[in-house]
């Protein structure tokens, strides 16, 4: 794979597969505009280990309404482009079914608004400028393995979410790869990351409970989804626009 010359934005890029990722594209020859939320310590850490020069970092809060746009615009102006946009960053939050109305309705709004809406506005933004300045470009949106098999009683909103990213993703495929534009989704399962190290410290057999559900009997390296995206990404399959590719140790099988 070679970046060379190209600019990726990535969403959640400070921690976990969106790291994983910008790691990836810089070995590749790219340079990455690096979106984190608060945590400004990882995304210091992952500047310095890759190098100040090859990457932007972007604080934003995807919670807020139209913090999507000004991201976008601050990682235009960072090198004048972006040729590649990774839509990584996402929550999963438990909504309580018998809970409060009130908290039962800010959870489904933070979800969507972090998971769908924001990526829908950056896809938006991407779109348009592509479009305008007539060049192509390509989105990769990071579902889950729940758009397809749902999840637990306690996500509804997170399943929902992930199913309309991927829905998201058919919809830019079929309207605009023909202008170069192409679109693909990343359903992982399971992955191995800092913030599942930590739930797993919390937990004590959580990791063992989760693993009775995947085949392979390992969870993903977050360095396995950020292979796949970059494969997407870097323009070796542009007949595969549309398409979402599963990555979860056969613990869902279409």
């Amino acid at each position: 794979m070679n970046f060379g010359g190209k600019v990726a934005l990535v969403t959640g890029g400070s921690r976990g597969i969106g790291a994983a990722t910008v790691k990836a594209i810089v070995a590749a020859g790219g340079c990455a505009v690096v979106h984190y939320g608060a945590n400004k310590a990882a995304a210091l850490d992952l500047a310095a280990e890759v190098g100040a020069d090859k990457c932007h970092l972007v604080q934003a809060d995807l919670a807020e309404i139209g913090a999507a746009h000004g991201l976008w615009q601050e990682a235009m102006a960072w090198k004048g482009k972006v040729d590649v946009l990774i839509n990584n960053a996402g929550v999963f939050l438990a909504e309580d079914r018998s809970g409060s109305d009130e908290a039962w309705a800010q959870v489904w709004a933070r979800t969507l608004q972090i998971n769908l809406i924001s990526t829908a506005d950056l896809c938006r933004a991407a779109v348009n400028h592509w479009l305008s300045a007539g060049v192509g470009g390509a989105i990769v949106n990071v579902a889950s393995r729940a758009a397809f098999r749902g999840d637990d009683q306690d996500h509804w909103s997170y399943a929902a979410s992930k199913g309309a990213m991927v829905s998201l993703t058919k919809t830019l495929a079929r309207a605009y790869s023909g202008k170069g534009i192409y679109s693909y989704g990343i359903a992982p399962g399971f992955v191995l990351t800092d913030m599942a190290l930590s739930a797993f410290e919390q937990e004590e057999g959580l990791a063992e409970r989760l693993l009775k559900d995947v085949p392979y009997g390992a969870f993903a390296p977050a360095s396995e989804i950020a292979n796949a995206i970059c494969f997407f990404a870097s323009g070796l399959a542009t007949h595969a626009t549309g398409q979402t590719l599963d990555i979860n140790g056969a613990s869902y099988v279409r």
